[in-house]
């Protein structure tokens, strides 16, 4: 079996809605593996603590990680050893701030509570990648979803993270391609181009010329 690979799903979510990507990760010949964290009942500290725990069991380990996993992965890494983890693939993670979850919180009745202990994590976003570690963020751009509509996007969007969101300093790659925010966990094309960023720390941007001409 290859490289070790931690896969991390949302907000929302549980490890199972993870399977089918970590099942075609295998595939590919990688060691990949879900987590469960508590999205919306467990304190932020204690998800990411989870996270870094499960780097720590297997050093080196790549992440792909859907939405907000990819905060809690680069939240967990900033604590760890430098060289202690592998590449990183965020999947429409709102690394800049997520303007649903401020929409969501503010817009919806109860909308706060049903976030849960994260608000704070989604509203703040990453900041910067943790020197030493290669990041990759794959973002889509087909507008389907409620999260759109509480954040009143005016830019290109997956449904419930603009495109913009998705770009911070210290990115290694960055690449946009036909999916909404839920579609990138069950997209070839998202599992095509993590397979190729965890290998060569860089995606294949030949043939992205529709997904361009979205965000132009």
């Amino acid at each position: 079996m290859g490289a070790s690979v931690l896969v991390l799903h949302g907000l929302w979510m549980h490890s199972p809605a993870m399977a089918w990507f970590a099942r075609q990760l295998r595939a590919n010949g990688f060691d990949a593996h879900t987590l469960g964290y508590y999205s919306v009942m467990e304190n932020t500290d204690k998800a990411v603590g989870r996270v870094r725990e499960a780097l720590a069991a297997r050093p080196g380990s790549h992440v792909v990680a859907h939405s907000m996993g990819g905060l809690m992965t680069l939240r967990a890494i900033e604590d760890m050893p430098p060289g202690s983890v592998g590449r990183v693939v965020c999947l429409g993670t709102p690394l800049a701030g997520s303007r649903a979850a401020d929409g969501f919180n503010r817009r919806v009745r109860g909308g706060g509570r049903m976030i849960g202990q994260h608000l704070d994590l989604l509203l703040a976003g990453a900041g910067s990648v943790p020197v030493g570690v290669e990041v990759g963020e794959i973002a889509g751009c087909r507008p389907l979803g409620l999260g759109g509509l509480v954040a009143r996007f005016d830019c290109p969007h997956d449904g419930t993270v603009a495109v913009g969101e998705t770009r911070i300093p210290g990115l290694r790659d960055h690449i946009v391609i036909e999916a909404s925010h839920g579609g990138l966990m069950f997209s070839a094309e998202a599992v095509r181009q993590s397979v190729r960023f965890l290998r060569d720390g860089c995606f294949d941007h030949a043939g992205t010329g529709e997904a361009r001409r979205a965000i132009a």
